[in-house]
């Protein structure tokens, strides 16, 4: 499935659901991994094995985190992060957080500060 086969209402209820879920685990201070994130989707079946599937995904999360850093919410996908390994965001977090004017010269100090914005926002809301 690439991007191009997804209708756009189904790619909007897809994200919402993404982003709920995402919402839930900040309200919590906790984070979530990708694949847990795609097993509270129900609109649209990603498989987080399958190179476009991670792709699509990642768009979305990136959509996610400009709309809800634009509502002064912070970058929501921050919470978002790898199930093994450095256990933080993919290099697409980044490059969103770049594209937004961030300071990613030091990536996990970048990420922290995102991290500590969504907790403190949420923790109030």
């Amino acid at each position: 499935m690439k991007k191009t086969d997804i209708k756009r209402k189904s790619w909007e209820c897809t994200k919402e659901e993404m982003r709920i879920a995402i919402i839930e685990q900040a309200k919590r201070e906790n984070m979530i991994t990708y694949s847990e994130l795609l097993k509270k989707v129900k609109s649209l079946k990603l498989n987080i094995e399958e190179i476009d599937h991670r792709s699509i995904m990642a768009e979305m999360l990136g959509e996610i985190s400009l709309a809800e850093d634009k509502a002064g919410r912070g970058m929501l996908s921050a919470l978002v992060v790898h199930k093994t390994g450095d256990r933080e965001p993919g290099q697409g977090f980044f490059d969103y957080a770049e594209v937004l004017g961030r300071d990613v010269s030091d990536k996990t100090k970048c990420w922290v500060r995102e991290v500590s914005r969504v907790y403190d926002y949420w923790s109030k809301h």
